[in-house]
């Protein structure tokens, strides 16, 4: 298998033994939410939750039915975004981790009613919620009922502040559009993968917009965190423990806010 950033090849044996990291550069392939849950959650920990939950095409989309057919079919999953309840390192977490996969990853009636969910779930049972974030935005077969999903996510995690839950998220490559505007931006903390790309619109739509050429690395993780709208940038092999210390760290302690 090729790496995309440095074009070596590796073995994907080796790929896989190294969490899709390549060793010779670093560089974070995409991965699928099975495997990510395999490196964060505890062994046999976690439990899906609202899997029931389909769309029904709410705007009568030519064709949409067959592209979540397809969508289905090349990952196995039945939306966008996995969410779950699990253990890491014996700490009661409730997890949500969006696939690229499925349709860009983009964000309709269902991954925003699930992520929703999730959260509602944290913030009455004081667990704290982590989400795994990558899309190309609102899904544009469902209209505005997809653009409606910005504002209830959002909601539900000022719900989360409220009652004094930590949310964290982490953004993976490529995190844009809809989800940047909404819950992706909104965790007590927000970290990033090596190289994600982060924005909203894309680099290649703002250079044909403004006429001009971006700074070298515009809009990667490591430029998000110097300009102040990523906290922090883990490496995938480090992040079980960063939240072990994260929900350490933010222990709750009643409606009003965390412990010490």
């Amino acid at each position: 298998m090729e790496c995309p950033h440095c074009k070596k090849n590796h073995d994907e044996t080796v790929l896989k033994a190294n969490l899709m990291v390549c060793p010779e550069c670093g560089y974070h392939l995409r991965i699928s939410p099975q495997e990510r849950i395999k490196y964060i959650a505890d062994e046999g920990s976690f439990v899906e939750l609202f899997s029931g939950i389909k769309s029904n095409n709410p705007i009568d989309m030519e064709g949409y039915e067959e592209k979540l057919e397809a969508a289905k079919a090349k990952t196995s999953l039945d939306e966008a975004v996995v969410t779950g309840s699990c253990t890491v390192e014996n700490r009661a977490v409730l997890l949500g981790i969006m696939s690229f996969d499925f349709m860009g990853g983009s964000m309709g009636s269902v991954v925003g009613e699930k992520i929703t969910r999730l959260m509602l779930k944290g913030a009455k049972e004081k667990t704290p919620v982590i989400i795994y974030t990558t899309s190309g935005g609102a899904r544009m077969q469902e209209g505005l009922f997809s653009l409606m999903q910005m504002a209830k996510t959002s909601s539900a995690a000022a719900r989360l502040d409220e009652e004094g839950v930590p949310y964290f998220v982490m953004l993976c490559d490529p995190t844009t559009g809809g989800v940047t505007a909404s819950f992706a931006m909104l965790g007590d903390i927000i970290c990033a993968e090596p190289g994600a790309l982060i924005g909203f619109a894309g680099p290649r739509v703002i250079e044909g917009t403004i006429k001009q050429k971006l700074p070298e690395g515009f809009q990667r993780a490591e430029f998000q965190q110097q300009k102040g709208f990523v906290d922090c940038i883990v490496p995938r092999a480090e992040q079980k423990a960063f939240w072990v210390k994260m929900i350490d760290a933010h222990k709750v302690t009643g409606k009003y806010g965390y412990g010490k």
